[in-house]
């Protein structure tokens, strides 16, 4: 398998996908990869034509054609055919119940598993994962399960966040992720802080990005990780 799991899209005062640009280059790279297939299955308020454009915009300058699977005539089949897959941030719900309804959750994770390039940011990260269970989003729509891709055999936490703000009375991020653990014992959480990514090419995982990862594991403290480290533990079921 080759993927790219971003935790965000955006950072405040920059470019749409500025930063993981070159992280993104870089993983397309010595590849025969020139046009993208794009799933913008994730976004709600915004039309999926505008976000193709958006999306566009970027890998223009890259070099890549995207073109979005919701022009495509037969899904599937455009699956099947995909040098590569892109899959956008937004509702993980609302990309999951798309994935079902369209009937290729399925083809994307064979494709993904005979080394087509996969890369995914925030809900694009998220459907890599066994379940869609550690996403932030409020769940907007009702898919038939939370079953994901299973990619990977941990859960992310895209847009992870250490802080807990003056005047909120709500559980902390890490107290969520804990929750999560109490009933779900056996699986890692990393906490994917903005500006990371997690890239697995030629059986190694490695954390790459400007921060550190948390990662959970129940009955364990949580372990901070160092950006540019192999973390192939998280790939051991």
């Amino acid at each position: 398998m080759k993927l790219l799991l971003i935790s965000n899209s955006t950072n405040s005062g920059e470019e749409y996908l500025g930063w993981p640009r070159q992280d993104i280059s870089s993983f397309l790279k010595n590849t025969s990869v020139k046009r993208i297939l794009f799933i913008p299955f994730a976004g709600v308020t915004v039309k999926w034509d505008d976000y193709e454009a958006k999306v566009k915009s970027v890998f223009d300058k890259l070099g890549y054609e995207i073109y979005s699977i919701h022009h495509a005539s037969d899904p599937l089949k455009a699956v099947v055919e995909a040098e590569a897959i892109a899959v956008g941030g937004g509702n993980t719900f609302n990309l999951v119940k798309e994935l079902q309804r369209t009937g290729i959750m399925h083809a994307m994770k064979e494709r993904a598993l005979a080394g087509v390039p996969y890369m995914g940011w925030s809900a694009g990260s998220n459907v890599a994962c066994p379940s869609l269970r550690t996403t932030n989003d409020m769940p907007i729509v009702q898919p038939d399960s939370f079953d994901c891709m299973g990619l990977v055999p941990f859960q992310i936490n895209p847009h992870y966040l250490d802080a807990h703000p003056d005047g909120h009375g709500g559980e902390t991020r890490e107290q969520r992720i804990e929750e999560f653990l109490e009933a779900n014992p056996g699986v890692y959480v990393a906490g994917l802080r903005e500006a990371t990514s997690l890239q697995y090419d030629n059986g190694n995982l490695k954390l790459i990005g400007r921060h550190r990862m948390r990662v959970f594991r129940y009955g364990l403290a949580p372990r901070e990780i160092e950006p540019g480290s192999d973390v192939d533990f998280l790939m051991i079921e």
